[in-house]
Parts: C-alpha cells; sequence; structure tokens
C-alpha cells in the first residue's frame, strides 16, 4: 500500500475509523453508574474491501468515587467490582490503555478519527464520554455523535437487530455462556459488522470506496452534521 495515501478502510468509510465498542456497567446513567468493563475491536480492510478483526483491547476499570452500583445490573452481568482478581484499573487509565491503540491506528490510516461501532452504540458512547470527561480525557479519538449501530444493520441485512439472532443470522457462532462480557460482545458485533459489510462489498462492488481525495477532508464535527 502507497504510505502516502489513506488506506482502503479510510477510503470506505469517508476518513472515518470504525472500532468496535462495548461496555459493562453498574446501570443505565452515564453520570452515575459505574463503568466496569470496556472492550474495543480495532479492523482492518484488505485492498479488495474486505474486513476483518485485527486486535482485541479490553479493561476492568475501578468504579469512580461515588459511582452507583445498581444490584441488578451487577446480577445481570454477574461482574463483582470489588473482586482483586479483576486487576480493575482507574477510569483514567483504563481509558488510556484502550485510547491509544486507536490514536495509533487512525494515524497509521490516514483516518481523520475514530467512529464507534455498537450493539445500540449510543449508550456505549455515553458512558464512555462520561468517563472521559471525568477523567479529564481531552483526546477523545471518537467522533462525539455520530455511531455506526449493529441493531440498525443487522435488522437491514438479516431481519434481526437482537445481537444473539443477528449473529447467527450472520453464519456466526454464538455463546450464551460467554455473552455479557466486554470481550465476547465486542469481538461479535465485531464479526457482525465485518459480515455485513462484506456482504454489502459482493453487492455493490469497487462502487462501495470512496474517491482518494475525499478521505482527506476533516472527519464531520458539530458545526458539519457530523456524517
Amino acid at each position: 500500500m502507497d504510505a502516502n495515501k489513506p488506506a482502503p478502510i479510510a477510503r470506505r468509510f469517508r476518513g472515518f475509523l470504525p472500532v468496535v465498542v462495548d461496555v459493562e456497567t453498574a446501570g443505565f446513567n452515564p453520570k452515575r453508574d459505574a463503568l466496569l468493563e470496556i472492550a474495543a475491536v480495532t479492523l482492518t480492510m484488505d485492498e479488495d474491501g474486505y474486513m476483518q478483526r485485527l486486535e482485541t483491547h479490553a479493561v476492568h476499570v475501578e468504579p469512580f468515587s461515588g459511582a452507583n452500583l445498581d444490584q441488578r445490573a451487577l446480577d445481570f452481568t454477574g461482574i463483582d467490582p470489588f473482586n482483586p482478581f479483576r486487576m480493575a484499573k482507574p477510569e483514567r487509565e483504563a481509558l488510556q490503555q484502550i485510547f491509544q491503540p486507536i490514536r495509533q491506528q487512525v494515524k497509521q490510516t490516514q483516518c481523520s478519527r475514530a467512529i464507534l461501532v455498537g450493539h445500540n452504540p449510543s449508550f456505549d458512547l455515553a458512558f464512555v464520554k462520561a468517563a472521559a470527561d471525568r477523567a479529564n480525557i481531552k483526546r477523545n479519538p471518537f467522533h462525539l455523535f455520530s455511531t455506526f449501530d449493529t441493531a440498525t444493520l443487522g435488522g437491514l441485512a438479516f431481519g434481526q437487530t437482537v445481537l444473539a439472532r443477528a449473529v447467527q443470522a450472520a453464519g456466526i457462532e454464538w455463546n450464551d455462556g460467554q455473552a455479557h462480557s466486554a470481550i465476547y460482545d465486542a469481538e461479535r458485533t465485531a464479526d457482525l459488522f465485518c459480515a455485513i459489510v462484506n456482504r454489502w462489498r459482493d453487492l455493490a462492488g469497487e462502487t462501495c470506496l470512496a474517491p482518494l481525495e475525499e478521505c482527506s477532508e476533516e472527519g464531520g464535527d458539530s458545526r458539519s452534521g457530523g456524517l
């Protein structure tokens, strides 16, 4: 690949780098409830426009000072926030561990910034943004409000909006016993996203790759209306 040209993944998404994220939390309120786990899966695209998983980055997170811990949420995920074997890290350290490889890939692919991919991703993005604000992290690599939603895409491609059903409809193995951990859900969501993108590549051909000159445009911000 020419080092002076954007990578195929930048061409495919107009300069945005899709990164699949899943969080596990102690409730539904990102400002009040604790962030407990976060996993991010980076993706790669070959010269023919087909995507696959690249790397998985994950970390257990310490509840922030004064965080609410809803017992119903803990029972659902099976997480004990104070189990020492979690090796949990404070929010700032945890987020830096997740953000660093994403920033590196944004630079390597000549993308303008990352865009969060998730299953109902507004939930995940809200917790990431709230934690970044508490940790006073100024360089959040993700677009602040635009996302790619595999619930919507799964409904379009396979007629299924529930993650487990969409994954299985795509021909991908699903294990109920491993679900509701950030790593497992993020990796299956990444597989689903790649399957949908690759299916569209087969249908649309090379027309799904944007012209190179469009990839150098600055990613949409709040003033330009995002994507």
